[in-house]
């Protein structure tokens, strides 16, 4: 249930400005996830998501620098998303995995295991095919919204 709230939660802030808990709590509730201000203050802390001023000068809250950082380096350097069984094969530009990868790391995804990259490609270990097709979807999307 933490992982589909906290996906949900990236989802509306992605969405849509949200400067309250309270306003979070009322858009989770329409997707059918109930939760308290307790809960829902625990989840911002583990998201990390921050407050920051839009460019109408609401605050929002908005994902961290690193997963900010994570999907520019995507729309930059990754070329293709792919697995097989538990591994997601990121295909990118010569001399971009390293450092998107290094990215990547700092975000923490859920179910990553460990991550390598060479020049171009980058290996991510994950715990179970499930969680290498969410995460592929995820990254795919990435790319998609990156472009």
């Amino acid at each position: 249930m933490k992982n589909r709230r906290h996906e949900e939660i990236l989802d509306i802030i992605a969405q849509r400005p949200v400067a309250t808990q309270e306003l979070l709590i009322q858009l989770l509730a329409e997707r059918g996830i109930k939760t308290t201000q307790a809960t829902l203050s625990r989840d911002i802390q583990q998201l990390s998501l921050v407050k920051q001023r839009d460019s109408a000068g609401v605050y929002r809250y908005t994902l961290p620098a690193a997963a900010v950082t994570e999907k520019s380096l995507f729309a930059e350097s990754v070329e293709s998303v792919d697995y097989a069984m538990n591994t997601i094969v990121l295909k990118c530009r010569a001399g971009m995995a390293q450092g998107t990868c290094a990215a990547i790391d700092q975000v923490q995804h859920e179910g990553v295991v460990g991550t390598i990259a060479g020049d171009d490609t980058i290996f991510i270990l994950v715990r179970s095919e499930s969680d290498a097709k969410k995460l592929s979807k995820k990254f795919r999307n990435e790319l998609l919204s990156g472009r």
